[in-house]
């Protein structure tokens, strides 16, 4: 039987591990070997800090299946402008909450539309302390952005925008940030024209960003969101508008979005070589019906209250 090796022993590691209670799942510290106790056809599931990049290309050059779920922008920019060697095993890059999460509610919300040209995602909140770490360093240096057919850095921590999560969280600041999630949606969505991704942030986040944590992270954070939304125009031509996010614990979304692509793996639901969450040939509805099953409440916007 195959083996799904989690390599990572923080929240969103030992989560996932209680996740998949369906065949042999071992789950091992960030420094486990990259061999160590593996055959062709392993998954290797790589929820630890640090860079991954490396890690990867020699894991699926032995013909192992990868998933990943760090959001590191020079891992994200390596995998895809040079995809790694495999022996026609899957590389899943980005499956927490985004990217991974944030590309399957977009692609969900692209197909009720007859063409689409912006997708925007807000993030609020963190998982584990290496999670808030990550957040911190995020609000300083450049942010990727694409517009009209071109990459822009911005500068971090600016263009401040109010985003409205689903309560309880509400309406929260958000600021540009240096995160891959604009890189996978691109590569996901070759045709739309504008993409953004911001995570919320306080005015101290902005202003001590480039300086260490001034006191050590929680050892997790509150209930966090994801707010994605798609804009485009229907059949007749006209401008339409599609939100949609969850509030949950980041750590819980995260497991729970890696689950769903760990799961697909094994019933051969993933196509070869790299697979990013919101490609047009994945089974998206089956992998949020997946989320769902693990808890994790989607919710979209209609303008209606409803119960």
């Amino acid at each position: 039987m195959t083996t799904v090796h989690i390599v990572g022993r923080g929240i969103v590691g030992t989560r996932l591990r209680r996740l998949l209670d369906t065949g042999p799942v071992m789950l091992h510290d960030g420094y486990w070997p990259d061999i160590s106790g593996t055959s062709p056809g392993d998954v290797v599931v790589l929820a630890h800090g640090g860079s991954v990049a490396e890690r990867v290309r020699r894991l699926a050059a032995r013909g192992l299946h990868v998933v990943t779920v760090g959001d590191a922008l020079p891992d994200t920019i390596s995998l895809l402008d040079d995809p790694p060697e495999h022996q026609g095993t899957s590389i899943v890059l980005g499956a927490a909450l985004s990217p991974g999460l944030s590309g399957l509610i977009a692609r969900h919300l692209a197909n009720q539309m007859a063409s689409v040209d912006e997708i925007h995602v807000a993030i609020h909140g963190t998982a584990g302390p290496a999670c808030a770490r990550v957040h911190h360093r995020s609000l300083s240096g450049l942010s990727p952005g694409f517009r009209d057919g071109e990459w822009i850095d911005f500068v971090g921590g600016s263009g401040r925008e109010l985003c409205w999560f689903p309560e309880p969280i509400g309406a929260k600041d958000c600021y540009r940030a240096r995160i891959s999630s604009p890189y996978v949606l691109q590569h996901a969505f070759d045709d739309v024209s504008r993409i953004s991704a911001r995570r919320s942030a306080r005015r101290r986040d902005r202003f001590t960003a480039w300086l260490p944590m001034l006191r050590p992270p929680h050892p997790e954070g509150g209930v966090g969101g994801l707010r994605v939304e798609v804009r485009g125009a229907d059949e007749r031509g006209a401008r339409v508008v599609a939100i949609a996010g969850i509030a949950e614990l980041v750590g819980t979304a995260a497991a729970a979005t890696a689950a769903a692509f760990v799961t697909g793996l094994l019933d051969g639901l993933l196509h070869e070589g790299i697979v990013v969450a919101g490609d047009a040939e994945l089974p998206t509805v089956d992998l949020l019906a997946r989320v769902e099953s693990a808890g994790v409440r989607l919710q979209e916007f209609t303008g209606i209250p409803q119960r």
